[in-house]
């Protein structure tokens, strides 16, 4: 691979990628005067600081993990800059990044309580129909995936690029179910605090992650795998 195509080649999908943030940018600007939408506070911050972080955390989030998995990928940087280390350090704040985004959703939907027009305990139990999957998702990764390769692992160890595809647990249900289940988590603040800015934002986090499937993960994984899907 001569060095004039690794450019190419790392920015692959990301026009794609950031044109759509715009676009979801663009929609949650354009709902900020929704009836309720800057209503309340938490911890000493307003809604719209807890709408900027969960934004910032999601946009961090995804701009992170396609730098990284495109950089190893296509030219073993990250295994250059921190030999063993790196799928590791990689994966540390993967891993805070990851778990800040269904806390930050939660706390802005604490703090946005009551705004949206929608029967407590209706929201309470469409919530706990949502963490069912979310829960079995979970249970999924640990006993048939694992966190390694929800993480990315294939991008920094070759020798996972010649495991077989999982269809165990709920990836029997969908090769995706973590695009599909996972961002359930992200929805249920909406429910169970009724609150209007939840939805909003936990739409756009839901439309952001699959912008981060077709744009990044999509391309990646047929050019680890050839045509085989990889499980997401």
């Amino acid at each position: 691979m001569n060095k004039t195509s690794k450019p190419k080649l790392i920015f692959e999908g990301q026009v794609l990628h950031f044109a759509a943030l715009a676009i979801l940018l663009g929609a949650i600007y354009a709902l900020r005067d929704t009836p309720g939408f800057r209503t309340g506070s938490f911890l000493g911050l307003s809604t719209s600081c807890w709408v900027v972080l969960v934004i910032a955390d999601a946009v961090i989030h995804q701009v992170y993990v396609w730098f990284c998995w495109r950089v190893q990928l296509h030219d073993q940087a990250l295994t250059r800059w921190f030999g063993e280390k790196a799928f590791d350090l990689y994966a540390a704040l993967f891993t805070l990044l990851f778990v800040l985004r269904p806390m930050l959703v939660f706390s802005l939907g604490w703090s946005n309580r009551g705004t949206l027009d929608l029967n407590a305990w209706i929201g309470f139990c469409v919530s706990v129909i949502l963490v069912l999957p979310v829960i079995y998702m979970m249970y999924s990764i640990v006993h048939f995936f694992t966190f390694r390769r929800a993480f990315g692992i294939d991008h920094f160890d070759p020798s996972y690029r010649s495991a077989p595809l999982v269809h165990q647990g709920i990836f029997g249900w969908t090769s995706n179910a973590m695009y599909v289940f996972g961002f359930f988590s992200l929805w249920i603040p909406m429910f169970l605090f009724q609150s209007v800015t939840a939805m909003i934002l936990a739409a756009f986090s839901h439309a952001y992650i699959w912008v981060h499937y077709f744009a990044t993960e999509k391309p990646d994984m047929e050019r680890i795998y050839g045509s085989k899907d990889e499980e997401g």
